[in-house]
């Protein structure tokens, strides 16, 4: 509803600016309008033809991830502080690994697997909401962490910065470079929201997982300021583009292993084993 308003809004005032101009003697205004509408409408179906190319890859890759249980492994890490920020919620309760996998999705930037768990996970959460007209403290909590979530790998963004690219015709563009300055915005966020909820609920913060999380990102940033400070910006912009390829290149190297290794295994369990088995001459017991 209230997107609907803004682009209404944005169409209404368009069109009292185009009075105006007119009023003032500009008589083509209408005309210039309606080419730049047609204009921009062009460029968008441009682009998002180039962003499907780029989204099937990404989403291909991750899907290998996501397969090759890489997932589970994040969900799993990241399982002992979810348990701090939801006391809520039951040990055990499937709404634990909702949550978990919802967050670990979202930083890998798999939209569409992120959201189906989003959803899973509110209804799991109103399962054990004692007051079922009013939002609980952990649906609360899931959805502020779930909107400043912290975003490790900005796929769409970075797809989008690079159709952009292609369309204008650049090259050795690095779409990628945002990775550092997205990770920082995005933590920022995160750590606003987690506060203030926190503070609301009355949840100790002063916890091993959670400080070890604030503490690892401090270092993280720490050891980067290190190594950045005293470059010329043009250097410093290539390093953190460098930086970004390196970290998104490096997930995607994991999470093709990972895959090909479950592969084999799961090859080897299910054909090689009972191939052989069956190859091994019987013997007759005898009579």
């Amino acid at each position: 509803m209230v997107l609907n308003l803004v682009w209404v809004g944005f169409i209404l005032v368009g069109f009292v600016v185009a009075l105006l101009r007119l009023a003032q003697g500009d008589a083509a205004i209408f005309t210039k309008v309606l080419t730049a509408l047609f204009d921009t409408a062009k460029t968008g179906f441009d682009i998002s033809l180039g962003l499907v190319g780029i989204m099937s890859l990404w989403l291909g890759i991750m899907k290998i991830g996501e397969s090759a249980g890489m997932i589970q492994l994040f969900a799993r890490a990241m399982a002992p502080l979810f348990r701090r920020l939801f006391p809520e919620v039951p040990p055990g309760h499937p709404a634990g690994g909702s949550i978990v996998m919802n967050f670990s999705a979202n930083m890998l930037g798999l939209d569409n697997a992120a959201t189906p768990l989003g959803l899973k996970a509110m209804r799991e959460l109103q399962e054990i909401n004692p007051d079922k007209d009013v939002a609980s403290n952990a649906m609360i909590m899931f959805l502020v962490l779930n909107t400043a979530g912290i975003t490790l790998i900005p796929t769409s963004v970075i797809a989008m910065r690079q159709s952009i690219a292609a369309e204008q015709g650049l090259v050795g563009f690095n779409g990628a470079d945002i990775f550092l300055p997205t990770l920082i915005g995005t933590f920022i966020s995160f750590a606003s929201g987690l506060i203030a909820v926190a503070w609301v609920q009355r949840i100790r913060l002063l916890q091993w997982p959670v400080m070890a999380l604030f503490g690892g990102f401090a270092a993280v940033m720490g050891g980067l300021y290190l190594a950045l400070r005293g470059l010329p910006p043009e250097q410093m912009s290539q390093a953190i583009g460098v930086l970004g390829i390196g970290v998104i290149f490096g997930v995607i190297v994991l999470f093709v292993a990972a895959g090909a290794w479950r592969r084999i295994n799961v090859y080897e369990t299910f054909v090689e084993v009972p191939r052989k088995a069956s190859a091994w001459p019987s013997r007759s017991c005898p009579t």
